[in-house]
Formats: structure tokens, C-alpha cells, sequence
């Protein structure tokens, strides 16, 4: 080692992963049933989403409740964009403003 450096240690190095945390919550309005999703949804736990969108009997209204969503991925952003535009079953409900911008972009090309 060359003559006037010094090497020292300003403490354990910690390297950490958040995990997504996703929570959806059941409830109903009237004939329909509300799933009020919160924290991140992304290409990982959308599946959650889907077998709680699956376990819904054919010909209930669905409003995804989305007002404590944090985070979406591109592929979630084009699912939600695909769900609305199929009209009918699925319908979004406090949408964040950069999902709906996002959505706006997708354009379902």
C-alpha cells in the first residue's frame, strides 16, 4: 500500500430488495362487488388481482377501487387500460392522474 494512505471502514455495507407490498380488500356496494386495491402493483402480483377478479361470479360489476394505489407498472397500466376499455365488467374508480395520463399513452397499440 502506498506511504500516507489510510484504509478504514465506515460500517457494514447493507444491501436490501423491497418486497411489493400489495393488500385488496373485498367489500360490497349495491349488486356490485368493490376491490380497493393498495401499495404496488406490477407484472409480479398482478396475478393476485386476476384469481381475485376470477373468484367473482360472470355478470357481477366490478369497480376497482384504486385511490391508495402507489405504484403501477407498464404491464398493469395496459391491463387496467385493456379491463376499461372492455366496458362492462370492470370498472375503475379513483384512478390516480398518472395512471390515467399513462393509460391515455397506451392507446392499446
Amino acid at each position: 500500500m502506498p506511504r500516507g494512505i489510510q484504509l478504514f471502514s465506515i460500517g457494514p455495507t447493507v444491501a436490501f430488495r423491497t418486497t411489493a407490498v400489495l393488500k385488496i380488500q373485498r367489500t360490497t356496494e349495491g349488486a356490485a362487488i368493490v376491490l380497493t386495491v393498495s401499495g404496488r402493483l406490477d407484472a409480479g402480483n398482478v396475478s393476485e388481482l386476476c384469481e381475485s377478479l376470477d373468484v367473482i361470479a360472470i355478470g357481477t360489476t366490478v369497480v376497482l377501487d384504486l385511490t391508495d394505489l402507489l405504484l403501477a407498472d407498464r404491464y398493469v397500466v395496459r391491463l387496467l387500460c385493456e379491463w376499461e376499455a372492455a366496458g362492462g365488467r370492470i370498472a375503475l374508480r379513483n384512478c390516480p392522474a398518472y395512471i390515467r395520463t399513462w393509460m391515455a399513452a397506451q392507446d392499446l397499440r
